[in-house]
């Protein structure tokens, strides 16, 4: 449960302390299949959730980066395995595209110079062809799903498109820059070298997975973006626990890739829970959609810091 977790405290801010500000893009709507991610759900339940994205801008400097590109609009660009996935179990619409939602709010996509993606799975990854002039992140990890051998079209069977980045313009993370513990985390990357944002290595979801936590204030308010790391809040809270199956040939089933993993990095992102003015936010978090969709937390607005 996350609340047999020790209460972690962040880092108090500095004097003049870096922040940044943080707006959510719409990006589609998935419809995701409980039983998939959560046991003990039934066959009929199904949430039908945003695959959030996010504009951040860096406090004082101005720099920025979008977090995350969310559904494409054009299904049959994906791999043959994933339009299977969408036409049997996971139906998806993009009302606003995320490069649309960043032109409705004032930013020309051509403008963008970073963009980070949480993972490579197809409900993050958007249209990188949006973006001509930005490099592009990705956890470590990453490039080994990229390979040409292991990723679609080569591999017929795979559900990590090859083309996802433009690989002259993309910089993979290693493990030797998560030299930071913070918080409950043992393993993140200092951003911007002035504790306004870090880079969480989120294991156990997909190889490359990476979160945010990131300062949203001068005064001590903080926001966790959680991407994939739970598919539904009950995981964070402990109220429910991460689904799992067992195929006919004995091998377990699950939506993360490192079940063991997943789990704790879950209890650790749900002890945040318990931590101050703390803003945890996952990809999928249909309640906080609900709520917000149309308001001062999409961009032009931005998320309140609490």
């Amino acid at each position: 449960m996350a609340s047999s977790h020790p209460n972690y405290a962040l880092p108090a801010p500095s004097v003049d302390q870096a922040y940044v500000k943080v707006s959510a893009l719409e990006a589609g709507i998935i419809h995701l299949p409980l039983q998939f991610f959560v046991k003990g759900a039934s066959p009929s339940e199904v949430s039908v959730c945003p695959s959030l994205a996010f504009y951040i801008r860096h406090i004082p400097s101005g720099d920025s980066m979008v977090f995350d590109l969310g559904l494409r609009r054009d299904v049959a660009s994906y791999p043959k395995v994933v339009q299977d996935h969408i036409a049997r179990l996971m139906p998806v619409t993009v009302p606003q595209s995320v490069e649309e939602s960043l032109a409705k709010g004032g930013v020309d996509p051509k403008s963008v110079q970073r963009v980070v993606l949480s993972h490579l799975h197809f409900d993050h990854i958007g249209d990188a062809a949006q973006f001509p002039n930005a490099r592009f992140t990705i956890g470590a990890g990453g490039r080994e799903l990229l390979q040409p051998q292991a990723a679609f079209p080569h591999n017929q069977s795979s559900d990590i498109l090859q083309s996802t980045v433009p690989l002259a313009r993309t910089d993979f993370l290693e493990e030797s820059q998560f030299n930071v513990s913070i918080g409950p985390f043992t393993h993140a990357y200092d951003y911007f070298g002035d504790g306004s944002l870090y880079i969480i290595d989120a294991v156990g979801h997909l190889k490359g997975h990476i979160n945010i936590l990131a300062r949203t204030s001068s005064t001590g308010s903080w926001i966790y973006l959680g991407g994939d790391t739970a598919h539904d809040v009950r995981l964070l809270t402990g109220e429910k626990e991460v689904a799992f199956m067992m195929d006919a040939g004995g091998r377990m089933l699950c939506a993360h890739a490192n079940k063991d993993e997943a789990v704790e990095h879950i209890r650790r992102v749900g002890s945040l829970l318990n931590v101050p003015k703390v803003h945890v936010l996952l990809a999928h978090d249909w309640e906080w959609y609900e709520e917000n969709k149309g308001g001062e937390a999409f961009l032009p607005g931005t998320i309140s810091p609490m």
